[in-house]
């Protein structure tokens, strides 16, 4: 497929209020868009073989050996929006269409809570022990700064009495390995895939804040600390690979600096936010930083959807009873504000034109970039997951490249704006 990622330097039609008019060919192009993903509208778990072909096509992930899925099944809602029940039917009906990537979070499920924290992880290992460990690349992350109640659960987890060197969570060596290891009882299982830091340790821009603040600079953890715990716990045989979340390319090249300099870990990833409506950092910045002449580390894209708000269930007045935005107010509210929701009408009528769904459209452009390793979904109901997982069959036509770089060139990133405009 056509990658698109430096389509912006082109020239490209100015975007209209009105709906955009198809010309001929775009009509055919709609047509076999159309007929292309109708089979995913009506999926049934004995066909899911046959509907996830684009969502499990395997990669090669950054320089690592492990091989990876183009789609990533998230758990972030585990245990807080869907039951130990629904989960084991997600990791099932994903797993038999051959999606062989998981994504957990020693902190999920989300938003945080201290008697939820850890739950979204027994889920998985209550489900890991009936299953073949080699057909599964699993992957969590280590908790970044500030976290007040980790380490309590690491403790009991681990049945622990050691004493902490901090307060909050931070990336010392001897976190990450009290995190690895409380992980691994929580997992049911005797090692990790792919190990991330959750978010860096020092002070970084993320979450939808817009800019650097230096007044907001702490103290952190040295690179080369964090990637001496990283490389403890590969030595010990309870992980294999590592990658970084929530980072920047200048993170990013501190890493491979310092391992590179020191003989440690190299990182293979970096899990990131990335849709239609946050582009900018990738395709002006940290793009460089996944080919594979630099720094060749793939990227894993998490929310895709902005927080399901480009699957356009919140386009129509109130946001759904049960969606994240009536149950967590403010939570992801970068992507509620009302520019972002501009932006995301413009994207759902551009999926209506080519017979899509907003959930096809933005699944589709995503996962369609060079430099997207595999994109993480997620999903609160099997209907959703059925959705998502189909939506990497679709192949998006090039009039409907243009249209969507069109919108971009005017809402260039929404979500990350610094007020609500």
């Amino acid at each position: 497929m056509q990658s698109t990622a430096f389509q912006s330097a082109r020239t490209l039609p100015v975007v209209s209020s009105q709906p955009h008019a198809l010309s001929q060919t775009a009509a055919r192009r709609k047509r076999a868009c159309v007929q292309h993903v109708q089979a995913s509208a009506t999926l049934t778990e004995d066909a899911v073989k046959d509907s996830v072909r684009g969502a499990s096509k395997k990669a090669k992930l950054g320089s690592s050996d492990l091989l990876v899925s183009n789609c990533c099944l998230g758990t972030m809602t585990w245990g807080q929006q869907n039951t130990e029940q629904d989960a084991h039917r997600q990791l099932g009906y994903a797993l038999d269409g051959g999606v062989n990537f998981i994504d957990t979070a020693e902190m999920y499920p989300v938003p945080t809570k201290e008697d939820t924290q850890g739950r979204t992880d027994r889920y998985i290992g209550s489900w890991m022990k009936g299953q073949r460990r080699d057909d599964i690349v699993l992957a969590t992350k280590v908790t970044g700064y500030g976290n007040k109640y980790m380490m309590k659960k690491r403790k009991e987890d681990t049945d622990s009495d050691e004493t902490e060197d901090f307060e909050v969570t931070r990336l010392s060596a001897k976190q990450i390995r009290n995190s690895v290891d409380a992980s691994l009882q929580r997992l049911k299982t005797d090692h990790i895939d792919l190990l991330q830091l959750h978010w860096p340790d020092r002070y970084v821009s993320i979450f939808g804040t817009s800019g650097y603040d230096p007044s907001k600079e702490r103290d952190d953890i040295p690179f080369e600390e964090q990637l001496q715990g990283l490389d403890d716990v590969i030595k010990a045989g309870k992980v294999r690979y590592v990658g970084v979340s929530n980072e920047s390319s200048y993170g990013v090249m501190k890493f491979l600096t310092a391992a590179e300099q020191l003989g440690l870990p190299r990182i293979v990833s970096i899990q990131n936010a990335h849709s239609l409506l946050v582009r900018s950092s990738w395709e002006t910045d940290l793009m460089e930083t996944c080919s594979p002449n630099r720094g060749n580390v793939g990227l894993l894209a998490y929310s895709p959807l902005a927080g399901g708000s480009l699957s356009g269930k919140y386009a129509k007045g109130e946001p759904p009873k049960n969606s994240r935005f009536t149950l967590f107010p403010g939570y992801m509210g970068r992507y509620n504000k009302s520019l972002a929701k501009e932006a995301v009408a413009k994207y759902i009528e551009i999926a209506q034109d080519f017979g899509l769904t907003g959930t096809q459209l933005a699944l589709a452009w995503v996962s369609s970039q060079w430099y997207v390793a595999s994109t993480i979904i997620g999903a609160t109901s099997m209907e959703h997951l059925k959705e998502n997982i189909g939506a990497f069959d679709v192949e998006l036509p090039e009039e409907c490249l243009k249209a969507i770089n069109a919108v971009y060139q005017r809402y260039k990133d929404p979500a990350n704006r610094p007020v609500d405009e």
